[in-house]
């Protein structure tokens, strides 16, 4: 059976330039006169190799700039990999640092609504999906207000339900329990196991490892972009913490 995410031999280089010239004047100058701004390579991703399955959630750890959001990044199609093979299978809901893509001077019904399109959505898909989507972010009172009006909490909620009820086959979350209260984290939970019980595959990056226990059943370990190991979630989490 095609794994929902297959990921071969993936890098991700960036170019830093230093020295970069601030004005036109400047830039035309150094040209003039043979100056070049000095170039370095960075890369983020040096040889990422996984799969996952549908109805599988695997979770990503490892330390600030091991490359974690980049390879969501990749996964969500907002990158483009330097090389590698990268396929991911049906509809992607991604949940990037907890935004969803919102647009902050839209409203929520109007956000739900941009979402759901760029997910391939009808607005009759959309408007059947809307009832159940306030409820479970408790925002119905609040969805005809631009979105940047709502708190933290609020904004996370919305975004979240949005995503999840727009059923994806495969979920990217990057971080979005950091936000809200226990009882909206417990919701996502119980959410996020339906949906894999549907066979919706799901890639998770958290620095909160109590997280990745609730909702992986497998761990990949990056550091300075490279995989150190993979495997079972408590074999993996109990290396990378030391316990």
């Amino acid at each position: 059976m095609q794994p929902a995410i297959y990921v071969e031999d993936l890098w991700k280089r960036y170019v830093l330039l230093h020295s970069r010239p601030r004005r036109i004047k400047d830039a035309v100058l150094r040209r003039l006169l043979g100056r070049h701004s000095s170039r370095e390579e960075f890369w983020a991703l040096r040889g990422v190799s996984f799969e996952v399955a549908a109805g599988e959630a695997i979770g990503i750890i490892g330390p600030n700039g091991s490359g974690k959001s980049t390879v969501l990044g990749v996964l969500s199609r907002l990158l483009r990999p330097t090389k590698g093979v990268v396929q991911v299978q049906g509809r992607v809901g991604a949940l990037l640092e907890a935004s969803a893509g919102f647009h902050p001077d839209l409203t929520g019904i109007e956000n739900v609504q941009m979402i759901a399109s760029l997910m391939g959505l009808s607005r009759k898909e959309t408007l059947a999906r809307l009832p159940a989507i306030m409820e479970f972010a408790g925002a119905r009172e609040f969805m005809d207000a631009a979105v940047r009006t709502y708190s933290t909490g609020m904004f996370a909620r919305l975004a979240f339900s949005t995503v999840v009820h727009l059923e994806p086959d495969v979920l990217l979350l990057d971080e979005i329990l950091a936000v809200g209260d226990e009882e909206f984290h417990e919701q996502c939970y119980r959410r996020l196991a339906q949906m894999r019980e549907r066979g919706c595959a799901i890639v998770f990056v958290s620095h909160i490892v109590e997280q990745i226990r609730r909702v992986c059943q497998r761990v990949i370990w990056l550091e300075s972009g490279r995989i150190v190991a993979t495997g079972p979630t408590e074999e993996i989490i109990s290396r990378y913490t030391g316990a």
